[in-house]
């Protein structure tokens, strides 16, 4: 499969720790921002993008993925890569995140393990891995350090287009961060 970077984009989002509803997807303000990035995602493939990267983290990551999921099921030319930091990324979270990780991760069209064992840096490198090979960066980011701002930072020295979604305000949509 010969995927085009400018017609790619990849995501980064907080976990659930630092979201405002944490583990309650029920929460209206989760579902807020899950419809928000599902018209973030069309607006991307009205734009021409068809091909999207999760990090597939527990929260935003996974909630992203399933957009794309979705995405792909209405328009068949969409692609979906889950760029996995390592084999061992998920054996510590609760038996039903890995199950659904393991869900998502098997209905994706490329799975890519950025390597394989953990080390302390292997989010990080999973995160350039997705920028290197993406023309835009759409986040869920409330401005906390973390590996989502690392993440954005390094976008911005690549000169990546950046949308940004406010997990506080996701309603409002995304803001295009100008370079």
């Amino acid at each position: 499969m010969a995927i085009e970077e400018q017609r790619t984009c990849c995501f980064t989002g907080h976990r659930p720790d630092k979201l405002p509803w944490g583990l309650n997807e029920g929460d209206s303000r989760c579902a807020a921002l899950k419809d928000s990035l599902r018209r973030e995602l069309k607006g991307l493939y009205r734009r021409g993008f068809r091909h999207f990267i999760s990090g597939m983290a527990m929260g935003c990551d996974l909630y992203f993925a399933e957009a794309a999921l979705a995405l792909r099921e209405e328009y068949p030319d969409v692609t979906v890569e889950g760029a996995v930091p390592c084999p061992t990324q998920a054996d510590r979270w609760p038996e039903a995140m890995r199950r659904r990780w393991r869900g998502v991760l098997d209905r994706c069209d490329l799975e890519s393990v950025v390597q394989q064992n953990y080390d302390r840096f292997c989010m990080l490198r999973r995160n350039r891995y997705m920028v290197d090979r993406s023309a835009a960066v759409l986040a869920v980011f409330d401005g906390t350090p973390g590996g989502t701002r690392y993440t954005l930072n390094y976008a911005m020295d690549k000169q990546r287009e950046i949308l940004l979604l406010d997990p506080a305000r996701p309603q409002a949509g995304a803001v295009r961060l100008t370079l």
